[in-house]
C-alpha cells in the first residue's frame, strides 16, 4: 500500500531491515500529534488500544471498542502523508476468523490504515493468516499481551525462563510462516528479542525488549512526559510536558484574573468614526423605543 514515492508501506518496511536501517514507531490518536510525528519523519505510526489509558481515562486497555479505534485512526490517517499508520484491533475484537476479517477490512476501508495489529499468543496464528488471506497486512504482537493481563491482572515481563522463551521463538516464527508482514515484541528479554529478530526474515519492532530488535517502539505519551498516572520502566521521557502545560495553564488563569489577557495585541477594533455612527444608531433606536412606549401608553389610557 504504497501509494506517492514516499509514503511507507510493507515493502519500505522490509527494505530497511536488510538494510540494517532501524525501524522507528510512535503511537498517535489525533490529527495535530500525527502530523507532528509524521513531520518527525518517524516510520510506523501505531494508532494502539493505549488511548484506552493515555486519551480516555480507562483504567486498562480492554475497555477500547472498536468504534474508537476506527474514530481515532481516522483522525490519524487524516494527517499523515509520509509514515506507516497501523491501527490495533481491539480486545476481544477478533475471536472469530470472520470476525477478525470484518473488523480488519472497517480499519482498512474506514480508517485508511495500512496494517492492523493483532494481538496475543498461539490463538492468534489462524486469525493472522484469515486477515493475511482476506488482503490485509497484520503486525502481531507477542510477549506482554492484554490477555496476560486480563488473566493475571498485572504486566509482566515474559520469556525470562528458557521454556517460555522457546515459545515466543515458536510463536513468532509460525506468524511469520502465516504471513504476519512484522512482529512487534513487548517486555521480553533482550537475548529473546535477538534470537527472535535473527530467526525472521520480516522486521521485528520492540516496545521494551531491548536494543537487538529492527526498530523501537514508544507510546508518545510517555516519550513526551504527558501522562503522569503510570510510565513503564522501558519507556524514556524527551520532555517534560505535563509540567510545561501546567504552568502554562496556571500562567492563563492568573493574566484573566488580574486583566492581562487580552491584552491590546489580541484584541479587534474598529475606527472610532464606525464607533461614533453606532452610538448615533444606538441613541436613535433607543429614543424611537422610548417614543413607541409612549404612544402605547397613551393609547391605552384613552380606551
Amino acid at each position: 500500500m504504497e501509494g506517492s514515492p514516499d509514503k511507507l508501506g510493507v515493502f519500505s518496511l522490509q527494505k530497511k531491515k536488510e538494510r540494517g536501517e532501524q525501524i522507528t514507531m510512535l503511537t498517535a490518536y489525533d490529527y495535530p500529534l500525527a502530523k507532528l510525528i509524521d513531520r518527525a519523519g518517524v516510520d510506523i505510526i501505531f494508532v494502539s488500544d493505549a488511548v484506552g489509558m493515555v486519551g480516555l481515562g480507562y483504567k486498562n486497555t480492554l475497555s477500547v471498542t472498536m468504534e474508537e479505534m476506527l474514530h481515532h485512526t481516522k483522525a490519524v490517517t487524516r494527517a499523515v502523508e509520509r509514515a506507516f499508520v497501523l491501527a490495533c484491533m481491539p480486545f476481544m475484537d477478533y475471536n472469530t476468523e470472520h470476525e477478525a476479517q470484518a473488523n480488519a477490512r472497517r480499519l482498512i476501508k474506514e480508517g485508511g490504515a495500512d496494517a492492523v495489529e493483532i494481538e496475543g499468543g498461539p490463538e492468534i496464528i489462524k486469525i493472522t493468516s484469515s486477515v493475511v488471506e482476506a488482503g490485509i497486512p497484520v503486525v502481531a504482537h507477542i510477549g506482554l499481551t492484554r490477555k496476560f493481563y486480563s488473566k493475571y491482572g498485572k504486566f509482566q515481563v515474559q520469556g525470562r525462563d528458557a521454556g517460555s522463551a522457546m515459545e515466543l521463538i515458536e510463536l513468532a516464527m509460525k506468524l511469520e510462516r502465516v504471513g504476519a508482514c512484522a512482529v512487534t515484541m513487548e517486555c521480553i528479554p533482550d537475548r529473546v528479542a535477538q534470537i527472535i529478530t535473527e530467526k525472521l526474515s520480516i522486521p521485528t519492532i520492540g516496545v521494551g525488549s531491548g536494543i537487538y530488535c529492527d526498530g523501537q517502539g514508544l507510546v508518545t505519551q510517555d516519550l513526551l512526559g504527558l501522562f503522569e498516572d503510570f510510565v513503564p520502566k522501558f519507556a524514556r521521557q524527551y520532555a517534560q510536558l505535563a509540567a510545561d502545560i501546567s504552568q502554562a495553564l496556571s500562567l492563563y488563569k492568573a493574566d484573566v484574573e488580574g486583566l492581562k489577557f487580552p491584552s491590546t495585541e489580541h484584541t479587534f477594533y474598529m475606527k472610532e468614526e464606525e464607533l461614533e455612527h453606532l452610538q448615533r444608531l444606538l441613541r436613535n433606536k433607543t429614543r424611537s423605543l422610548e417614543l413607541a412606549k409612549e404612544e402605547k401608553q397613551w393609547g391605552s389610557g384613552m380606551r
